[in-house]
């Protein structure tokens, strides 16, 4: 399970009979109905490179995107949010974070060995705690992000409530961009046992991604630099 979520995070355009191909290339003795039911449980699935854990509530609201040719031009003006699978020695994991679309900067993140909403909620809660209120919140249609509780927490900020379209990855793409370093840069190298050793780990990670990760996208800075100077920079241009 291990090689599929590496390759899959390698090559998302990888369905059953490339997998099958993959694996047997490495000396795997292995069918196309073994790998469709291990690609399923994995919840990964060919041509989206997006992992499908987020599945929709039929009685959960769907808000549309608001995002399509927005210039993305300052800290807090979006913010999203998104829930990857990580695999560990010991069982399973998820990992969601809430991200700035214009530094990139994980702004909040939790562990969680269940798919409930709550988790979601808390790294929400959190950043809005620290950082304040973006002008809008980006999402998938999963049940954890369309749930009541977690829409409240925006609504009652005010803040502009936007959705993915279904089937499209690229409407969360500074997320999905998130997820593969995280698990090229840190997951796949240490080969976590358990929830804790994960969440010290990636702890760690997530304050290297932030404070030290140069990013050539960022003309070689790092997130919390953009993050926090131009912040410094917007608020004091609202008080004048």
């Amino acid at each position: 399970m291990n090689l599929l979520d590496i390759q899959w995070t390698k090559t998302p355009f990888y369905g059953v009979r490339n997998m099958t191909t993959y694996l047997r290339s490495l000396g795997y003795t292995v069918g196309k109905c073994h790998v469709r039911t291990l690609l399923r449980d994995l919840g990964l699935e060919a041509i989206f490179p997006k992992k499908n854990l987020s599945q929709p509530h039929p009685f959960h609201e769907i808000y549309p995107y608001l995002l399509r040719d927005v210039a993305i031009t300052r800290p807090n003006q979006v913010w999203s949010a998104d829930i990857t699978y990580i695999r560990l020695a010991e069982g399973f994991a998820y990992l969601t974070a809430v991200i700035d679309w214009h530094s990139r900067a994980v702004l909040s993140w939790r562990l969680s060995n269940t798919l409930d909403a709550s988790f979601c909620v808390e790294a929400l809660q959190e950043a809005l705690f620290k950082y304040g209120s973006p002008e809008i919140f980006n999402t998938d249609q999963g049940s954890q992000f369309t749930s009541q509780v977690f829409i409240n927490e925006l609504a009652s900020r005010s803040i502009s409530i936007s959705m993915d379209g279904r089937g499209r990855c690229l409407d969360n793409i500074f997320v999905e961009r998130l997820w593969r370093s995280v698990k090229y840069e840190n997951v796949y190298l240490y080969g976590y046992r358990s929830i804790p050793d994960a969440r010290a780990g990636l702890t760690d990670y997530f304050n290297f991604y932030n404070k030290e990760r140069f990013h050539q996208s960022l003309n070689n800075k790092t997130p919390w630099e953009i993050y926090s100077s131009e912040q410094v920079r917007v608020n004091q241009a609202a008080l004048n």
